[in-house]
């Protein structure tokens, strides 16, 4: 029996306090919506609908193809939402669900055992339940005293004392038989403010006689919606439990868990070991055998076999395999670290290449450079790229030795083998195999005199 897919994602999020639609607020690096539409897509349904409406076209970018997106122009409550997805939906399939945007923490193997429990028990409508440690804000699950059907949802505004007493709590999450679902919204009676409350078709079911069924789930952090900045910070902290807990379990060493934040786009291989107070964010790719951290941040990179990186920062940059950086080390947007390459500490690159095997050992900034295999680039090196309006490129050649305090006044080339001297300023290129010095570095040739490099 096919299964229909309403994800609800229209509104502002009042308490959040922000001018972002609640949905998109990141959860561990990811905007909250995207781990409800990836918990939707592991149902493999056949018709997958969207309702958006508070920053609309945020909420359609960040959820991206393969969805159909409807619009609630106005907030008018979540039966008002669903009604906006008849027209697509009506008929088309056996079962709809009914998800929000703000439950990023709900798991597929929940949802998959609602949906199963429906079917199998003929249910019109089926409400997954929670008990969270405060109730308080959450509409209360009424029960017949004797045969335990549901069959009432009460909002808090609307509760007698005697109700707001009850523990279990209405996750939002419902499921519905299609044929009754669609006749019954139009029945729905229009609330003080103009809203019509999904959870009100809970009554009507009673009052028809259709069964309706409360499942509880067994992990009440599973049904929270986020609504606030402390509930977000709560299911930041769980799904970074879960995230770590999935890399330990697939062979990665995480030293001290509660103090590595791992995203959850990252890519970790076996055998790596991530120390205390490390950072990976983004589209990160470490590979096998690493050694990561500690007080270390890795962002948008791609980290290869065997590397070392230690209390640095790499950004949009790339390692390639038995390469190492730190202490205090800086890779920037564009660093490229052919295999075994050593950058030490206080060291910055900046959309360069280093070639295999280069030594560039401390206190050093290239930006815009290419540099040959088995170079050296000597402490305090600088390449001086930027004119106050365009930036030029230096070319180290492979084998060159550049001594330190280096002074590389782009555009400028070292050839092959070229040495410079300590506190050399090249403002000119430098054949290969020479040696120059002095400012502006002058070329020094074995029985010849010296002369300015031209």
């Amino acid at each position: 029996m096919d299964l229909a897919i309403v994800i609800l994602a229209a509104g502002q999020g009042t308490r959040m306090k922000s001018d972002l639609p609640k949905v998109l607020h990141p959860v561990a690096g990811r905007p909250m919506v995207r781990y409800v539409l990836e918990a939707a897509r592991a149902l493999e349904p056949s018709h997958l609908v969207v309702v958006v409406g508070y920053g609309a076209d945020l909420v359609r970018q960040a959820v991206g193809d393969g969805v159909v997106f409807v619009n609630q122009a106005e907030p008018r409550g979540t039966g008002h939402a669903v009604r906006q997805a008849q027209e697509h939906l009506a008929g088309q399939a056996g079962t709809v669900l009914v998800l929000y945007g703000d439950t990023p923490l709900i798991r597929p193997e929940t949802l998959r055992r609602m949906v199963d429990c429906h079917r199998t028990e003929g249910a019109a409508l089926t409400l997954l339940t929670f008990q969270p440690d405060d109730p308080t804000g959450y509409g209360r699950i009424v029960r017949h005293p004797t045969t335990g059907q549901v069959v009432a949802v009460v909002e808090e505004r609307d509760a007698t004392a005697e109700q707001r007493e009850i523990r279990e709590a209405n996750s939002g999450i419902l499921c519905f038989e299609d044929r009754w679902l669609w006749p019954n919204l139009d029945r729905l009676r229009e609330r003080p403010g103009g809203e019509f409350y999904l959870t009100d078709l809970v009554a009507l079911a009673g009052e028809q006689g259709e069964k309706i069924l409360g499942l509880p789930v067994s992990d009440p952090l599973e049904a929270i919606g986020l609504d606030n900045r402390l509930k977000l910070a709560q299911a930041e902290a769980e799904m970074r439990r879960r995230i770590n807990t999935r890399w330990m379990l697939f062979g990665v060493t995480l030293v001290h868990p509660e103090t590595t934040y791992i995203e959850a786009d990252v890519e970790i291989g076996t055998d790596t070991v991530i120390w205390p107070n490390t950072l990976l964010q983004g589209q990160t790719r470490i590979g096998q055998g690493c050694t990561i951290g500690p007080g270390t941040v890795i962002r948008d990179s791609t980290i290869g076999d065997g590397c070392k990186v230690e209390l640095s920062v790499v950004e949009q940059a790339i390692m390639e395999e038995r390469s190492e950086i730190g202490p205090f080390g800086h890779l920037r947007k564009g660093a490229h670290l052919g295999p075994g390459v050593h950058m030490g500490n206080f060291g910055e690159v900046k959309n360069s290449y280093l070639g295999p095997g280069v030594k560039m050992g401390h206190f050093s900034y290239l930006g815009d450079a290419t540099v040959g295999a088995g170079a050296n680039i000597g402490a305090g090196t600088i390449t001086c790229n930027f004119d106050g309006q365009r930036k030029h490129r230096t070319v180290i050649g492979e084998g060159a030795f550049i001594g330190s305090d280096t002074m590389l006044v782009a555009p400028v080339e070292v050839g092959a083998g070229a040495k410079t001297g300590a506190g050399a300023v090249v403002t000119h290129d430098v054949p290969p195999g020479s040696v120059v010095y002095g400012v502006p570095a002058r070329i020094r040739s074995p029985g010849s005199e010296e002369g300015e490099v031209d």
